[in-house]
């Protein structure tokens, strides 16, 4: 079984937490606790490429990400 590092992104908003995956178009999930949210975006990853693998298609491997918090004043 591979092994893939993918980044997430997870944010909290009125309704508790929304997680996503960016290198996974249509890749997301939420949770009431930050805890919750993570578990389930890990589910979603998990069955996001059991799609991609069991349709032909590959996963790029990312080598490395970074995360940026940027302030924009408009």
């Amino acid at each position: 079984m591979e092994k893939y590092t993918l980044p997430v992104v997870l944010e909290k908003d009125e309704h508790g937490y929304f997680a996503m995956c960016p290198a996974l178009q249509g890749c997301y999930s939420q949770g009431d606790t930050y805890e919750e949210a993570l578990e389930n975006i890990k589910d979603a990853i998990h069955l996001h490429i059991e799609d991609i693998l069991e349709s032909g298609e590959t996963i790029e491997k990312i080598s490395s990400f970074s995360f940026v918090a940027l302030e924009v004043t408009a």
